[in-house]
């Protein structure tokens, strides 16, 4: 378990010491996206949907979700998280709202949580504003596809 930094020596989860590292300015961005009917996809653009502005609802969700994240995933640290920015698209193609996340921070470990976290706040809040129209929506797509500073440098997700 060497290689899982959540695991002490004993096999124990604990919180990953980062004081040793150095603060750098960190990014992560992580997408997810929700699948819907095309007649439900139409109420979220023409802004008809009962519950109100689907999109600007989810993206400040995703943005609370991003700064709760610490709370919600037990061995996160809580960091001073300096942007947070939600693109929520409709698609038609898919049909649905494909959602990307991007959070930053400057300091000792990385905000890859804080983005999925983030968007996949917006997704189940997209999701909560249109259940009365559409039950089967699925969410999914959940991924990091970028994450750069730190000692492990930039990753970047194949397209």
């Amino acid at each position: 378990m060497a290689d899982l930094t959540h695991f002490d020596e004993t096999g124990a989860a604990h919180m990953v010491d980062v004081s040793d590292k150095d603060v750098t300015d960190r990014v992560a961005v992580a997408e997810a996206h929700v699948k819907m009917l095309p007649q439900t996809l139409e109420k979220v653009v023409e802004g008809t949907a009962k519950k109100g502005d689907v999109l600007g609802v989810a993206r400040l969700a995703g943005i609370m979700g991003a700064k709760k994240c610490a709370d919600l995933i037990p061995l996160c640290h809580p960091l001073p998280i300096t942007k947070v920015a939600l693109d929520l698209v409709p698609d038609d193609t898919l049909p649905g709202i494909r959602i990307t996340a991007t959070v930053k921070t400057t300091g000792q470990t990385g905000v890859e949580m804080e983005a999925l976290t983030a968007a996949s706040t917006a997704a189940l809040t997209v999701y909560d504003m249109l259940k009365a129209a559409e039950k089967t929506m699925e969410i999914g797509g959940l991924r990091v596809v970028l994450k750069d500073g730190g000692k492990s440098g930039r990753y970047e997700a194949a397209p």
